[in-house]
């Protein structure tokens, strides 16, 4: 009996040294599974979950911090790391990578990329190296080839082999708008997968296709990233693109990119005459709403510029909003 109690002893201890060095990790959602004796997680920046049987490290068959960096794939040491940095452009990211706002619903990541993996950098991964953000994100983005582009053509495909990282240069500042000879006009940029990008000239004759074929890629792919078109601003830097004779177009392209990652979170969003969005509110319960064109309170259809008013906004992003007091008495939005 005291044997087995002890057995347990030693395998709840084992499985909490595991939970507390993947947590400064970064990982976020790892848990015991006692029956198993094993330690399930999803690493920053997989989608599937890595299941860890305990029993080698009981019998000191492996080591835990060996184990750590296969895992998790990041070479300890600033100097080693830096070379392997890259940017990458994500919406929302299992686990806590260290990130920052880039574009409407999509932020910038940084990942060690290795001939067989790529493992996005978190936090603490910054602390280990020493190393401040704005200096990851610098070296990450000065690693970035910005290939320069010979010839021209009504329409630019970049196709990612894996080592390109194309919707990348997305994020350099002057890259996009050195493409307009390439196109003849303006650069309008696609990135509707992590590995297709898509670029036209502003007012081409395959500026309406792009969209419905962007918008198709985001809605198939498993590594949808946005169906919107972007250009240069004054600056040089990325920015959504706008056009008044598309307008309907362009917005459709945002509603559902803002439907993609919201759903992420688990608030929904549908579309209204295929551009629109509305949110629902049910009656008398507290909510978190997203951000909408127009929200349903109950039966009534309230202007999301009416309701603003009465909600709170929280720090997470996408925006998010909440309220507790129902807002709407009888057709009217209560001062």
């Amino acid at each position: 009996m005291a044997v087995g109690l002890l057995r347990r002893i030693a395998r709840a201890r084992l499985a909490g040294r595991m939970l507390r060095r993947l947590r400064r990790a970064g990982v976020t959602d790892a848990r015991y599974l006692s029956r198993p004796f094993e330690v399930r997680f999803t690493a920053p920046g997989d989608s599937e979950p890595t299941i860890l049987p305990l029993a080698p490290f009981l019998a000191g068959q492996r080591s835990l911090d060996d184990l750590i960096g296969e895992l998790l794939r990041v070479p300890p040491v600033w100097g080693d790391a830096a070379p392997m940095l890259r940017p990458v452009l994500r919406g929302a990211a299992p686990g806590a990578p260290l990130s920052r706002p880039a574009l409407p619903f999509l932020s910038e990541f940084v990942v060690v990329d290795q001939p067989d993996t790529m493992t996005y950098v978190t936090p603490a991964q910054s602390a280990t190296w020493r190393s401040t953000p704005d200096r990851i994100f610098a070296t990450a983005r000065a690693n970035l080839s910005g290939a320069v582009l010979h010839g021209s053509a009504t329409t630019v495909r970049f196709v990612d082999d894996g080592n390109a990282y194309w919707t990348s240069h997305l994020l350099l500042p002057g890259w996009l708008q050195r493409l307009s000879e390439q196109v003849g006009g303006v650069p309008v940029a696609f990135a509707p997968e992590r590995g297709t990008l898509l670029v036209t000239a502003d007012g081409g004759p395959h500026l309406a296709a792009l969209f419905a074929e962007a918008e198709a890629l985001f809605l198939r792919s498993p590594h949808a990233l946005s169906p919107m078109a972007y250009v240069s601003d004054e600056n040089g830097c990325t920015v959504p693109y706008r056009n008044e004779k598309l307008q309907r177009t362009v917005r459709r392209a945002e509603s559902l990119l803002a439907m993609r990652e919201y759903a992420a979170q688990g608030l929904l969003l549908t579309l209204v005459d295929g551009w629109r969005t509305r949110a629902a509110w049910p009656r008398d319960e507290p909510v978190v709403l997203p951000e909408a064109d127009e929200v349903l309170v109950g039966e009534t259809v309230v202007p999301w510029a009416e309701l603003v008013p009465h909600l709170t906004r929280t720090d997470e992003q996408p925006p998010r909003w909440t309220a507790s007091g129902w807002p709407v008495s009888g057709d009217q939005v209560l001062e």
